[in-house]
């Protein structure tokens, strides 16, 4: 078949109220403060006060240069929620640590990150219409509610802004604007720095396309000024416009992100199972994503370029994400990859065309499955079931079940009492906002399966064989097993024998070896005998430190890979006989419980 130059572009049925049920069900979670708001508030606090730094203002997530302390990201989410923040009179940062407030956040996040969300989803339903029309809306909807990018809808993450002006990169080239292609790429680079991937993938597109130099030419000029911005904002701050802010990270994860790439390295297993099967994984909480994925090599048949392009967007930033130290980071999926999801979900139109029922049942499965991931966002559901286990577990232990604990709080909490019923309420509007779109598309297949090949279909059935395996992984484990665990802890001793009233100095390290998995909520345990007795407070290197005194319980924060930490303390021989110290050492995401002793015997 003939490949396509026109650009695909049509209005879906029902797109508004579609695109209103969307906006409550995604934006109307109320979460706390993290360390995203912290970096990019701090900076737009320090931007309003005519400065790059804001010593002391950082908790998390900064870069330390020249003696001060400054973000560590991209400077553009900063930027433009400088003035929303002044508009709603968002305290400074120390306040808003102190009170947490989240109606001033929310009001900030939705006004950015919450309005580039529905404008990246007005975009895909548009070209998506435009691609097998009656399914525009139905795509909106899947894409907006059934994959990861809905769980940043009302976050301070800059990966949803990537994803607008990445993808709107991409359709400005395909509609043969490359000046304005240019200008979105670089203003996306201005909001993460991995928008570069896509920069270069929109060029060799052009490189390909007609009128190859002359539109390449115009695509350079227009990233041009979202270059220079970035580049002027890394030479104030970091003394060079190559530098970027990822080079001069000052915390936990310093020696992490300074290995490989910015913390990029080979794809590891595991990492990769996280990835596609883990708690958050694409397959196990968006399984619509491969019918997305055979979509794109339905859409090779009329616009094999572009198909390519959205092909190799995906498999870079699917490498980069399972390459990640952190393939999640600190969320509930893999986020790194967000930027990519309007590209693979392109695939999504002719999905539906292909087989209407099939997508259609793995689209209500992916947005049921990411409705609920939304309403208890990071908790980590991986060693009990998934977030299903949990939610069965619900009608038993009602609300003292772990889901009911860890649902977040709801705007929607003005009308309806309590969380519980505020969850069931967005979930309920996810549903309808599917049925009021599905109830637009058509029914029959719009592919005929004659002009679909033998091997094509052993894909398909090979996807839903992946799909399979990747939900029973999260009932089962990893893969139907413990997964692996490299956490582990060990004890040194100053001495192996003593007599009573002689002092004994140990220290207890907490280690993990895995080179690209870190724990978080981690707390190390040391158990005295009758016969020691501590001297004074252990001394510690990461968390809040210990409590107690024959039993000490450290909380250590978290460890990322490859880290180790110790925590030292002093004890008095009090008894004759052998004394043991014991220590264990516990983690959120953990398989097993290391444990390591010691025993000093009397001389």
């Amino acid at each position: 078949m003939p490949q396509r130059t026109t650009f695909p572009w049509g209005r879906p049925r029902r797109e508004w109220l579609v695109l209103a049920l969307v906006a409550l069900a995604a934006l109307t979670p109320l979460y706390g403060l993290n360390a995203q708001d912290n970096s990019r508030l701090c900076l737009s606090q320090a931007l309003l006060h005519g400065r790059l730094y804001d010593d002391g203002c950082f908790q998390l997530d900064y870069a330390s240069y020249g003696g001060h302390d400054y973000s560590d990201k991209a400077p553009g989410l900063s930027i433009i929620e400088l003035p929303v923040a002044e508009a709603v009179g968002l305290p400074d940062m120390g306040t808003l640590v102190s009170h947490n407030s989240p109606w001033q956040l929310w009001i900030v996040r939705v006004l950015s990150s919450g309005l580039m969300f529905l404008a990246c989803a007005f975009l895909l339903g548009r070209v998506s219409e435009g691609l097998a029309p009656g399914y525009g809306s139905v795509v909106l909807v899947t894409f907006a509610l059934g994959t990861l990018i809905v769980a940043f809808a009302a976050m301070n993450f800059d990966q949803v802004p990537a994803a607008l002006l990445g993808f709107g990169a991409f359709l400005l080239a395909w509609r043969r604007r490359p000046l304005l292609a240019g200008l979105a790429a670089g203003a996306g680079v201005v909001f993460e720095y991995q928008v570069g991937l896509i920069v270069a993938v929109v060029a060799v597109y052009l490189v390909v396309g007609e009128g190859r130099l002359r539109r390449l030419a115009r695509y350079a000029l227009g990233v041009i000024p979202g270059a220079l911005l970035l580049g002027v904002y890394d030479w104030l701050a970091f003394g060079a416009p190559w530098r970027l802010s990822y080079r001069y990270v000052s915390n936990q994860f310093q020696s992490e992100q300074a290995s490989g790439f910015f913390g990029i390295g080979v794809p590891h297993l595991y990492a990769s199972y996280e990835v596609f099967a883990g708690s958050g994984g694409l397959l196990a909480v968006s399984p619509v994503l491969a019918a997305a994925a055979w979509g794109l090599v339905l859409l090779g048949r009329e616009h094999r370029r572009e198909a390519i392009a959205c092909a190799v967007v995906t498999v870079l930033f699917v490498i980069a994400n399972a390459g990640y130290f952190l393939p999640y980071g600190g969320s509930p999926g893999p986020r790194f990859l967000i930027p990519a999801l309007p590209f693979l979900a392109l695939g999504l139109a002719p999905a539906f065309a292909w087989r209407p029922l099939l997508t259609g049942a793995l689209a209500l499965l992916s947005i049921v499955t990411m409705s609920l991931r939304l309403l208890v966002w990071g908790s980590d559901y991986t060693l009990r079931g998934g977030v299903w286990g949990e939610l069965a577990r619900v009608p038993v232990d009602l609300g003292s079940s772990r889901f009911a604990q860890d649902l977040v709080d709801n705007v929607l909490g003005w009308v309806v009492p309590g969380r519980g019923w505020g969850a069931l309420v967005v979930v309920t509007l996810a549903v309808i906002a599917f049925a009021v779109a599905w109830g637009g598309a058509p029914r029959r297949p719009q592919v005929r399966s004659r002009e679909v090949s033998r091997g094509a279909r052993v894909l398909v059935v090979a996807g839903v064989c992946l799909i399979a395996a990747a939900e029973a992984s999260t009932v089962l484990g990893y893969p139907y097993g413990s997964p692996p665990n490299d956490l582990s802890v060990s004890i040194d001793s100053s001495a192996a024998a003593a007599f009573p009233d002689q002092e004994v100095d140990f220290t207890v390290w907490s280690s993990n070896a895995s080179g690209y998995q870190g724990y978080g909520k981690v707390f190390l345990t040391i158990s005295l005998p009758p016969g020691m007795k501590l001297l004074g407070r252990p001394a510690y290197e990461r968390g809040s430190g210990c409590k107690g005194k024959t039993t000490l319980v450290c909380f250590l924060d978290s460890l990322s890979p490859k880290t180790s930490t110790p925590v030292r303390l002093g004890v008095k021989i009090t008894r004759f006989g052998d004394q043991t110290l014991r220590a264990s050492l516990s983690a959120e995401g953990a398989s097993s419980v290391p444990r390591a002793s010691f025993t000093v015997g009397t001389e």
